[in-house]
């Protein structure tokens, strides 16, 4: 058996995002007793969908291959806790599988990006929490490291790829420039990209 699975329904949304100008969406998915939040971005290489369920505190990601194939396989304390977020008991007459789950969810794709939000970084970041000051998940503002003399960090450029994506990553970069971020809800602004 292949350790691939085609999700052949991502095309079409690919597609509706691509004319959209449109690199993140966001859109729920419904799988037993849990509902993941479901991101998928066009705008890292390769693709890549977010699996999130934070009433069972559970997050995985998948690489989106070219012609939309992922593999179909999860760390086994990632699957562990997918099985028990779902209720699941051992079963060998009913084995639960990566693949039966990837092909539900194939089933449940939208077709297009219309009346799907763009998601905001502190969406991502319940998920993505594997960054410098993951706290911080409101964005405040771009800090321009050239006039103080010093240099982006690749500790905040990681944070800026993992929530903003790599066209951000990449523009921060090349000009030197710090996503800046708090804690403080009242402090956020919308991403105004450089």
């Amino acid at each position: 058996m292949s350790k691939t699975i085609t999700l052949a329904n991502l095309r079409p949304l690919y597609m509706d995002m691509k004319a959209k100008n449109t690199g993140r969406v966001r859109f729920p998915y419904q799988h037993g007793r849990v509902t993941f939040d479901v991101f998928f971005f066009i705008d890292e290489s390769p693709f890549s969908l977010l699996f999130g369920a934070k009433q069972f505190n559970i997050a995985f990601e998948l690489q989106v291959l070219p012609g939309f194939s992922v593999e179909c396989y999860l760390p086994e304390e990632v699957y562990k806790a997918l099985c028990k977020a779902l209720g699941l008991t051992y079963d060998p007459n009913n084995h639960f599988s990566t693949r039966a789950f990837l092909s539900d969810f194939e089933s449940h794709i939208p077709s297009s990006a219309f009346g799907l939000p763009k998601p905001e970084p502190h969406d991502i970041a319940i998920y993505r929490s594997d960054v410098e000051e993951s706290e911080k998940i409101y964005f405040c503002g771009w800090r321009d490291n050239t006039p103080r003399g010093e240099k982006v960090t690749p500790r905040n450029l990681q944070k800026t790829r993992r929530w903003l994506g790599d066209h951000a990553h990449q523009v921060c970069s090349r000009k030197n420039l710090s996503s800046c971020w708090t804690h403080d809800k009242s402090k956020s602004i919308p991403v105004p990209f450089p």
